[in-house]
């Protein structure tokens, strides 16, 4: 396998990865809400309450292409779409939404999904700059 190759196929399971934590994320949030507002925890439950979400996380990171840059800019483009198209469904669907529960999902996402992202890229610089 050549070098292009061989970079291709580990940008793309490092997208994968990225991807996955991202909606880890979703999942963590939804868990962590349905429970402070004392909603019973069921595999149902929470994908009714996780998929708007979900679809924000896959929709920012099929605009951005995300895929090609996981730690770049792109990665303020996800966060928006998670929050804004899992807003918007939850309005489409009669789920609800809140003023406070805008800012609190801003909040959260902000810090996971752009969170995780700032500390690869410093762990990634730190590890150059390290002797080996």
């Amino acid at each position: 396998m050549n070098q292009v190759n061989r970079n291709r196929a580990g940008s793309r399971a490092q997208g994968a990865w990225m991807i996955l934590l991202d909606l880890l994320a979703v999942l963590i949030f939804v868990s962590v809400g349905r429970d402070v507002h004392g909603h019973v925890d069921n595999l149902a439950g929470i994908a009714s309450t996780a998929w708007p979400f979900a679809t924000g996380v896959v929709v920012g990171w099929l605009v951005t292409r995300h895929w090609r840059s996981p730690l770049g800019w792109s990665a303020v483009i996800v966060w928006l779409a998670t929050v804004a198209v899992g807003m918007t469904l939850r309005v489409v669907t009669n789920q609800g939404i809140a003023i406070p529960f805008i800012f609190v999902s801003l909040g959260y996402f902000a810090l996971t999904e752009l969170g995780w992202r700032i500390a690869g890229v410093s762990w990634l610089r730190w590890r150059r700059r390290s002797p080996s």
